[in-house]
């Protein structure tokens, strides 16, 4: 078992289908995987949490997985999606002058790929 951890920061729908698809395939194969949102990647979460949006139910899957480590505080503030954000019920990550730390998850033994 690896340990993941997927960092989505592209703003782009076809980009971030990939940290989903990646992270249900790692879950699926007995790894554990963890996402965190940050940079342009915020503006997309209150787009996906709509049932009309085409990613829509892999988000759901995602969620349902636990995959989802949290969003970036500073991101989402800086893209004026934060208080969006909070209604989703994600966690806001901040541990790091406002946005989240990598060394955590380093030294807990995470292979970190960004998207």
């Amino acid at each position: 078992m690896q340990k993941i951890l997927l960092v989505a920061f592209q703003g782009q729908p076809m980009c971030f289908i990939h940290v989903l698809l990646n992270g249900l395939e790692l879950k699926a194969a007995g790894h554990k995987c963890k996402i965190i949102v940050e940079g342009e990647a915020t503006t997309l979460i209150p787009e996906v949490v709509k049932q009309e949006h085409f990613l829509h139910g892999l988000y759901e899957q995602v969620v349902d997985a636990g995959l989802i480590e949290g969003v970036c505080r500073a991101c989402s503030m800086k893209m004026k999606v934060f208080e969006q954000i909070e209604k989703t019920g994600l966690p806001v990550l901040d541990d790091m002058s406002g946005h989240p730390g990598m060394t955590k998850y380093i030294e807990d033994g995470f292979k970190i790929i960004n998207f």
